[in-house]
């Protein structure tokens, strides 16, 4: 299966649903993301992990058979009632596959991590358990996936969950044994590149006017900015990046040699590596170019009328997005994983604005078919 499983998962926790889960909780919504930033990623790899063998695998798969509704119970719940419902389903869920240890111990390094108690990240891991295992069950009942075949779709998602945890969490997981060696060595490998794929997503904002600027701003003040922009850091990895992508400022946590970076004219990213250019076009300013056009786009349909008018555009950087799909082929290998890594930084962002266009009475049936044309060349370009 081609789904990346933290994308899957992330669609559904939208601002209304992270601040239930806040106000459920009794957490400030700053530190319910951070807390859930970590549990995604902590989650879907202690999934992975049961699945490696043959007995977990089948246990895994018949869970998921059994608890076909989770996803709806999750997307249903609307107060503290049904949430401490769905929490304790949830925890006895995880308790089934991971043991009570390991639940405990995840709740204890993930509530060290975000400021929180580990009764409360416990519930919290609860409510967030029977939304992972939903998404994972629907995609083995689309794919007809068995228990072989699921725990190979698990196995084939390492690089990106792992990619997914944020910077200061891989270590103390690794040390409780939540996740091994060589996913923490991908991960703390990577927080360079992290850093450095997070400001393509503030150059994009320089380089269009008036693009989001007042949540880039919030996001720089926050140690975990508001959802959608922290996910931009927390998933993207690329080795390559962090020398070929960056901008040093002062709410940089690690600087870019400046020797590695190549500054372009325009201020937005620098020169991509020569494995990065295909056919004289550097594939990773046209992504920054793109992704730049669409967050500018996608908010400005409020109706029909902006909807009609904005579809030239859409369909302008889906071409462009698609152009670039086309020269990735001739990539090296390390060359399109970097390629992979910004493409998946992008997305979190414009999937949840795609939503709230689709979402807008007369203007969503107007952009459907651009926005799923947007999102296909998007999935192509993260399979790449």
């Amino acid at each position: 299966m081609a789904t990346n499983l933290v994308s899957a998962v992330m669609q559904f926790l939208t601002p209304d649903v992270i601040a239930k889960i806040a106000s459920v909780l009794g957490l400030d919504r700053n530190v319910a993301q951070k807390a859930i930033a970590g549990a995604i990623p902590a989650l879907l790899a202690s999934l992975a992990d049961v699945a490696s063998t043959p007995n977990g695998a089948r246990q895994l798969t018949n869970t998921l058979t059994q608890q076909s509704g989770s996803l709806d119970g999750f997307k249903n719940f609307t107060g503290s009632a049904s949430a401490n419902s769905l929490a304790e389903s949830g925890s006895n869920m995880l308790s089934g596959l991971l043991g009570d240890r390991t639940l405990d111990a995840m709740s204890q390094t993930i509530g060290k991590f975000a400021g929180i108690g580990e009764e409360t990240t416990k519930s919290m891991l609860g409510m967030l358990g029977p939304m992972v295992l939903g998404v994972l069950g629907q995609q083995q009942g689309e794919a007809g996936l068995d228990a072989s075949k699921l725990a190979s779709h698990l196995s084939s998602q390492k690089d990106q969950i792992a990619a997914a945890i944020p910077s200061g969490l891989a270590g103390p997981l690794s040390a409780a044994g939540l996740i091994d060696g060589a996913t923490e060595s991908l991960r703390s490998g990577a927080a360079e590149a992290s850093m450095a794929a997070s400001r393509i997503a503030e150059a994009s904002e320089r380089t269009v006017p008036g693009a989001d600027q007042a949540a880039s701003a919030m996001g720089r003040r926050t140690a975990v900015p508001p959802w959608p922009y922290w996910l931009a850091a927390a998933v993207v990895v690329g080795g390559l990046a962090w020398f070929a992508l960056g901008r040093p400022g002062e709410d940089t946590i690690a600087q870019v040699s400046p020797a590695a970076t190549t500054r372009s004219d325009t201020g937005t990213v620098g020169k991509a590596p020569t494995d990065l250019t295909v056919g004289g076009m550097n594939l990773a300013n046209q992504i920054n170019s793109s992704v730049g056009s669409i967050r500018t786009v996608l908010p400005s349909i409020t109706d029909a009328t902006s909807a009609e008018a904005a579809l030239p555009k859409l369909k302008e950087a889906t071409a462009q997005l698609h152009e670039v799909n086309s020269r990735a082929a001739q990539l090296p290998p390390e060359g399109k994983v970097v390629l992979v890594k910004l493409i998946v930084a992008a997305t979190p962002t414009i999937n949840q604005m795609c939503d709230k266009v689709l979402a807008t009475p007369g203007a969503g049936d107007i952009a459907k078919p651009a926005i799923d044309e947007l999102r296909g060349k998007l999935d192509a370009l993260a399979r790449t």
